[in-house]
């Protein structure tokens, strides 16, 4: 009996967890699948961005939300990452990064699929976008960059940028082609350096920086995720002033979006999907307004004078 009474009470508290816990043995509303390219900052932050706008979107109509997240952890893995999300059927794919949102696209023509952190995707997609995609670019306007570089560096006719990225990520060879056309407009002479393993990355730094006055750095993703050696080389070693697209700690200076926000905004597109309000086809692609900053601590380091506005 008190086996029977003790079961009985163990069904009762169980019962009552379920009831307290409003996603309890129910199934979500919808699947989102989410394929990231790697891990770091800025992809770690647009992923975040995503999932707590489309969560708080939905739960104002009283749905819910079950995220499938993989990270590929290489571009020629994103194709079996995004495989597997449409094998499950999920109701709409995000694909972080341009490689991400390539495969996602490649994979299906019935599935929404929505990109963020992607340079160009008119690019990407040889100017023509598919219809079940849209999504949001990591865009900055290049020529702010550059005279962004050129005004706080003081760069003169005859000083030489190199411009750092992997030759595997499309994005990075547009902006590379974009600030180098502005950079020779100017005189000053553009030096590429490009990868395709990162453990050619040191000794690549090494020889920007005995080359060059500074690095530019495209949002490159393997870049980003190795920064930190990048980092140790120019400032700490070289003294060469680096300047990110993409932000971090690794630049003295930066004109960039903020990669969190970039989520959200995507998040909010995945709502409208979602809820039936619109179609991939009806939202056009989107970019956020870049932030100016300065990395006063690197500033004072390498001698560069932050501008008074």
């Amino acid at each position: 009996m008190k086996k029977v009474i003790a079961l009985v009470m163990a069904l009762v508290l169980c019962a009552g967890m379920c009831l307290s816990m409003s996603a309890c043995g129910k199934k979500a509303d919808f699947t989102v699948g989410i394929c990231q390219l790697m891990e770091h900052e800025s992809l770690d932050k647009a992923t975040k961005g995503f999932t707590e706008a489309l969560t708080e979107a939905l739960e104002k109509e009283g749905k819910t939300v079950k995220f499938e997240t993989q990270v590929a952890g290489e571009a020629d893995l994103c194709t079996t990452v995004v495989s597997t999300l449409v094998a499950k059927n999920v109701d709409l794919i995000m694909g972080n990064a341009t490689p991400a949102l390539l495969a996602a696209a490649n994979a299906t023509t019935e599935i929404p699929v929505l990109g963020t952190s992607v340079t160009d995707y008119n690019d990407t997609f040889g100017g023509k976008i598919p219809a079940n995609v849209s999504g949001t670019s990591d865009a900055v306007p290049f020529a702010d960059q550059a005279q962004m570089m050129i005004d706080s560096l003081k760069l003169v006719e005859g000083d030489v940028v190199g411009v750092l990225y992997c030759s595997g990520e499309s994005n990075s060879k547009i902006q590379y082609e974009a600030v180098k056309a502005l950079f020779e407009a100017k005189g000053i002479v553009v030096k590429q350096y490009t990868f395709s393993a990162t453990t050619e990355l040191q000794t690549l730094t090494e020889n920007a920086c005995g080359e060059c006055k500074a690095i530019y750095i495209p949002s490159d993703n393997t870049v980003a995720d190795n920064d930190a050696i990048v980092g140790t080389i120019c400032n700490e070693q070289k003294k060469t002033p680096v300047y990110t697209s993409y932000g971090g700690s690794i630049c003295y200076a930066s004109l960039a979006i903020d990669y969190y926000e970039l989520g959200k905004e995507t998040g909010k597109m995945a709502a409208e999907i979602l809820l039936g309000n619109k179609t991939p086809a009806d939202i056009e692609v989107a970019t956020l307004t870049p932030a100016v900053s300065y990395n006063k601590e690197l500033c004072n380091k390498l001698g560069i004078e932050i501008p008074a506005a």
